[in-house]
């Protein structure tokens, strides 16, 4: 398992990976603060810095990110805007950080970016999401698999991702999200913003040619309607998150059929949509007492 990446046993032989930098530069950086005793102290602060997305030359989005995974980040962005709908249209990613930027190269160019970029909504991201009008307008043909989660696996599941956020214990100041499968974190990451870390996933899926059908999603920050658009369109259909939710995004993941399972922390959460799609069997003992 790894933090920022993927397992060996979800990789094929024979899957296409574009040409591809590794420029990840390091998520934290030593800084001195003094502390409530006026006592010099030595801590970690999370990396922040502009990652302007090229595609064939042309300027789509300038991200805020730590830069830990900006290749995986520029693919998973490009998916879930749905500005590509196929790996294999990509030729290479390369990152330069000396000029902040990303390359994205395709072989035959990509058709309708005017009419792709024409509308963008910015949202209530950290450090500010966007969604433009194709990532709307081909949501609702997604159809998301109809699965069963047991409510002991979800009490494990938030115990084992306990021991992932390290980026967040050792400075701070960042959301992580995680793709899970059972009770197991297949790749967790963590940046200045939660739809960052969920573009990252999604990019590494793609990469890896791993499906959504049997995953749950999980992320530390709230769920709005860009979290629940970000996760149907990596064909997951449980969201999961120890924060809470907002109206739209409830409306959002009611309609798209998702189940979304948050304030989720020790054995609490609250399941605000899809409870038919949870199996309440944890064992009294594991259960809170007012609900024994």
């Amino acid at each position: 398992m790894n933090d920022t990446g993927t397992t060996e046993a979800n990789m094929s032989k024979h899957r296409y990976r574009p040409e591809i930098t590794n420029a990840g530069l390091s998520p934290t950086h030593p800084v001195t603060a003094v502390d409530e005793y006026n006592a010099t102290r030595q801590v970690e602060v999370p990396g922040e810095s502009p990652l302007t997305l090229y595609v064939d030359g042309r300027e789509i989005v300038t991200l805020m990110t730590i830069g830990a995974h900006p290749e995986a980040l520029a693919l998973g962005y490009l998916r879930n805007q749905r500005f590509v709908e196929q790996l294999q249209q990509i030729k290479s990613i390369a990152v330069d950080q000396h000029t902040e930027s990303v390359q994205v190269t395709t072989f035959d160019g990509i058709e309708g970016w005017d009419e792709k970029l024409k509308k963008r909504t910015v949202t209530t991201g950290c450090g500010q999401g966007t969604v433009f009008s194709c990532t709307l307008d081909n949501l609702y043909t997604l159809q998301l698999p109809d699965i069963k989660v047991r409510q002991s696996v979800i009490y494990q599941l938030l115990d084992n991702i306990s021991d992932h956020n390290r980026i967040y214990r050792r400075s701070g100041a960042v959301h992580g999200c995680a793709l899970c499968e059972g009770t197991d974190s297949l790749m967790y990451t963590e940046d200045v913003g939660r739809h960052n870390a969920a573009d990252a996933i999604s990019g590494y899926m793609w990469l890896d040619d791993i499906i959504g059908d049997n995953k749950i999603f999980y992320t530390t920050g709230r769920l709005t309607s860009e979290i629940v658009m970000k996760t149907a369109h990596m064909g997951i259909a449980v969201l999961l998150s120890r924060s809470g939710v907002t109206h739209m995004g409830l409306e959002l993941a009611q309609e798209l059929g998702m189940t979304m399972v948050a304030r989720a922390k020790g054995k609490h959460f609250l399941v605000y949509n899809g409870a038919e799609n949870i199996v309440f069997d944890a064992p009294p003992e594991q259960r809170p007492a007012h609900t024994r």
